[in-house]
This record gives structure tokens, sequence and C-alpha cells, in this order.
């Protein structure tokens, strides 16, 4: 369904120093310096996969994305999105994709989101009757109520963002680039909108590549991620896989109920984590079940809960080896 082949993108910045002197200057000569924002990424995506496209601010994750969806022409490599040149802007590749983008709006400020929607079916001629059927399960899905017939500039940010969704599946497409969807939405708000991107995928079997700073998001979507680091692949694979790979230890949270001295804390693994009678220690797989054996043998400890590394503590770790491996080079 996606492929990217060698995939670069290179910009022709222009440089200068502040100043007022300097801004004249640069109206007779102009210094440039090529900023490479995607550098040689190759990845492929089947039909109905969920995958989360990670990596840390300026990485190349929406410049990617806008290459996918045909708002930039690359610089060198090869792209294909349901079998068409995204750049070339074909009418039947419009209709089969989408591009959502959490810092940036499609609904017509002071008009109802519905205005938006049927200005929509107009452009992506959809017949009336599956535009009828498509709206009324989007509006079920998304518990959307009465809120397509209140101004845009009216709804809350969450409010616009589930209509912005809607707004964005309304001609059924196959293939979801979502650029940070939940962002800046309460924590009831970004489960509503994972639950209704599960759904669709289930429902259409449509493909959904993902950017989130909300580690939660990939988690509960993407069983699958790609990383990116300074506009290079780092790591295509299996979540799960990764997070065990970098970092197989695993977090152990309990409560105390009796008083334990701090060197029996420091014999089940390193602390992490203290508040009050609350700890959390981390605990090589190895030693797993003679700790909690102890915990619950021993120490009488309440609410045990074991856990993976949180996702943003791998990340962390390898950027930084991605960053230490450039600086050698």
């Amino acid at each position: 369904m996606i492929r990217a082949s060698e995939l670069t993108k290179h910009f022709r910045v222009h440089r200068r120093k502040p100043g007022f002197g300097n801004a004249l200057k640069s109206l007779v000569r102009r210094t440039y310096e090529t900023v490479k924002a995607v550098d040689g990424v190759s990845f492929q995506i089947e039909r109905g996969e969920r995958v989360g496209f990670l990596g840390p601010n300026g990485a190349g994750k929406t410049t990617t994305l806008k290459v996918l969806s045909g708002l930039l022409h690359p610089t060198s490599g090869e792209v294909t999105v349901a079998d068409h040149v995204p750049f070339r802007r074909q009418p039947d590749f419009l209709s089969q994709i989408t591009l959502v983008m959490g810092q940036k709006s499609q609904l017509i400020w002071d008009l109802p989101p519905a205005e938006t929607y049927a200005m929509n079916r107009a452009i992506f001629g959809v017949e009336q009757t599956a535009y009828d059927t498509t709206l009324k399960e989007l509006t079920e899905l998304l518990e959307l109520g009465d809120l397509v017939d209140k101004p845009a500039r009216q709804l809350s940010l969450g409010e616009r963002m589930k209509c912005e969704l809607a707004a964005a599946l309304l001609h059924r497409p196959g293939t979801l680039f979502l650029d940070e969807p939940t962002i800046g939405l309460d924590v009831a708000m970004q489960v509503a909108i994972r639950d209704f991107v599960r759904s669709y995928n289930q429902r259409h079997e449509a493909t959904v590549l993902l950017t989130s700073h909300y580690m939660d998001d990939v988690v509960a979507l993407c069983p699958r991620i790609i990383v990116i680091d300074a506009g290079k692949l780092v790591h295509d694979g299996d979540l799960r896989q990764l997070i065990k790979t970098m970092d197989p230890d695993k977090r152990v949270s309990f409560t105390l109920t009796k008083p334990v001295a701090d060197d029996e804390i420091a014999k089940l693994g390193t602390l992490l984590t203290r508040e009050a009678q609350r700890i959390t220690v981390r605990v090589s797989e190895r030693a797993l079940p003679d700790v909690v054996g102890h915990l619950l043998g021993t120490l009488k400890a309440a609410d045990l809960a074991i856990e993976d590394p949180p996702l943003e503590d791998v990340l962390r770790v390898m950027f930084g080896k991605a960053r230490e491996s450039r600086e050698a080079l």
C-alpha cells in the first residue's frame, strides 16, 4: 500500500546573521545551506496496518508525510501509495488518501462543520446516498451529535478535532496519514480519538501511518513502529520487540504495608521512584520471579504491578545512541 525506497528530501535554506546591515547585504548576496530533512529512508507498509512513525522534533516525520500525500516532491528516491506516485496528485490517488494534521484546520471557521462536509462531498464527487451513510456512521463513531450544526469557532479543541476527522474521512479513504491528531486534547478525548481510529481501521481495512509525541497513542494503536532521527531510519519493526531489545528490564511497582529498611529495598533492584509507601524498582527478567515472590511473601506488599519500561525512555536511549554514532563519524 505504501512504499518508500531511498526517499530523500533536501531543502535549500537561506542563512544570515541578525541585524539591519546583514539584512541589506542579503538582498545582494545570499548564503545558502542544504538541510537534509529526509535522507535515504526506505520502508514498506501493507494494507490494513497501523504503523507509528516516531522521531524527535525536526527528525523529518511531517516532511515524509507531506511527500507521501503528494504535497512535496522528493529530491530523490521512489515513493508509491496505492500504486500511485503521490506528487502527481491524480484525482484517483487523492480520493484514496487523507492527511490530518493536528495543528491545521480545514473547517470553515465561521460556519458549522456541516457546511464543510457538504463542500467536501462536492469536491470529491461523493454520491449523496453514500455521503449520508458515511456521515451517519462517522457521527455515531465520533459521537458528534449536534456539533455539526454549531459554528466551528464555538467548538472546543477536542470537538473541533472530532469534526476534523469526520471531514477528512467523508470520502472513505483507504490510507490515513495522521500527524499529531491528539495534540492539545485532554486524556478522555485522546482515548476517544484512539478508539475511533482503531474502529475505522478495522471496519474498512484502512492503512494508518501515525505520528505523535503522545506515546500512549502509539502504544494503544500501533503494533509496528518506524523510527527516524536526523532524517535517517533507525528502527522499523515490532514495538514490543524494540522495547525488549533496548531495555529488557521490568518496572515493578508496589505499596508497602509495613516498614521496610532501605537496604532491603535495594536488594530488590534499582530504585526508580518512592512516594511515601509506593515504590517502583527496576528488575531484570531473570530476577523477576524471586523478587515478586519476596514482595508478596516476605514483605506482604500490596497493589503489585509489573510493566514494560515506558516507550519514552526506550526512545530516549535509542536517540542517544544514534547521536553518539553520528558524532563518532
